[in-house]
């Protein structure tokens, strides 16, 4: 039997990408296999793929900060390192593809030690840690970003792996779900898939005065919805199943700085003002927004502490560039997913 096995997870920014690949993987492999760390949000994302068989292995996160967490993870890899390699023996996969990310870190160990080929995808401009880790272990390093792949041996650029769906969305269809019938330009809010405490806080501090040219659309996060606002022209929701339809209705977007996120924006020509995470990062998403507004595909709020002025000079800014931002953007290639199965049939000849 053939038979893939996907890796990667803990955030959407580390399952949405496998997701992307499973269409095409259905028709080429006859077992599709997925070891994550059981994280909700992993299953939540799968749950409609049922041909993909879930498994479950201990892992270990880096804390950026002083903590005793830290002190566990040598030991953790290990564990998560001997329940792969149970794993791989059992369902004897052709090849393996790993997203990285800490819950990546010890499938490739393990698969390494068992000699299965490997084929990773790098979203940020810089290689996230476990990439980093084990970057020589991969027949190829797929990568979002041109600059990256340039800089590894193995570097092949691909461009971002979205899914092609995600920009054939139907705006009327969200308008009548949220029964929208203003003729404002919708300002759609993203905080990543855990929401942004620091964004919604921006959001609800100058609620009124962005309201005044624009229909907000607010994507807060699991648990973040404050129903003590009221106002007819900001909807709030905590997640949205079908993110296409949202971007069709979407004139503008204030978001973090998430590669697989700005991307998605992007191919769907959507200009945004980028406000990256910085605490608690290892600046991957500061280096992205970067990177965004040097090419002109969006405006960057770096400050490490934004004020209510910083913001709405931001958002202004925001929309004196949209026209330009959209010429820049226009037609941009969405082919990734093709790429990397090539490479993934070429490893399995």
């Amino acid at each position: 039997m053939k038979t893939i096995v996907l890796t990667g997870g803990g955030t959407a920014g580390h399952i949405i990408p496998n997701i992307a690949l499973l269409p095409e993987l259905k028709k080429r492999f006859e077992r599709i296999v997925y070891i994550g760390s059981g994280a909700k949000i992993e299953k939540s994302l799968l749950k409609e793929f049922s041909y993909v068989e879930y498994f479950e292995i201990t892992t270990a996160k880096l804390k950026r900060k002083l903590t005793f967490e830290n002190l566990k993870i040598p030991f953790r890899i290990i564990k998560g390192k001997k329940e792969s390699l149970k794993i791989l023996k059992a369902v004897k996969p052709s090849i393996i593809f790993s997203k990285g990310g800490f819950v990546a870190l010890p499938v490739v160990l393990a698969a390494t030690k068992l000699k299965i080929p490997m084929i990773a995808h790098e979203s940020d401009l810089s290689l996230g840690l476990a990439n980093k880790l084990v970057k020589n272990k991969f027949k190829a390093i797929c990568t979002t970003f041109k600059e990256t792949a340039a800089k590894l041996k193995n570097g092949v650029f691909v461009g971002p792996v979205v899914r092609k769906e995600i920009t054939k969305g139907n705006a009327d269809r969200f308008k009548q779900e949220h029964s929208i019938n203003l003729n404002k330009p919708i300002l759609l809010i993203l905080g990543g898939s855990q929401g942004s405490n620091e964004i919604n806080i921006l959001v609800e501090n100058n609620l009124d005065e962005l309201t005044k040219t624009h229909q907000v659309v607010h994507i807060r996060g699991n648990g973040k919805l404050n129903k003590k606002i009221k106002n007819p022209n900001y909807i709030q929701v905590e997640f949205c199943e079908n993110m296409a339809d949202v971007y069709a209705a979407t004139d503008l977007c204030i978001t973090r700085g998430g590669s697989n996120t700005i991307f998605e924006l992007l191919l769907n020509n959507i200009p945004m003002l980028i406000i990256p995470l910085k605490k608690g990062s290892r600046g991957d998403q500061i280096e992205n927004a970067k990177y965004f507004e040097k090419n002109n595909f969006a405006v960057a709020l770096l400050k490490k502490q934004i004020s209510s002025a910083d913001f709405l000079s931001g958002f202004n800014t925001l929309k004196s560039k949209a026209k330009k931002i959209r010429t820049t953007t226009k037609n941009l290639e969405n082919n990734a997913v093709e790429k990397i199965i090539q490479l993934i049939e070429k490893e399995t000849k």
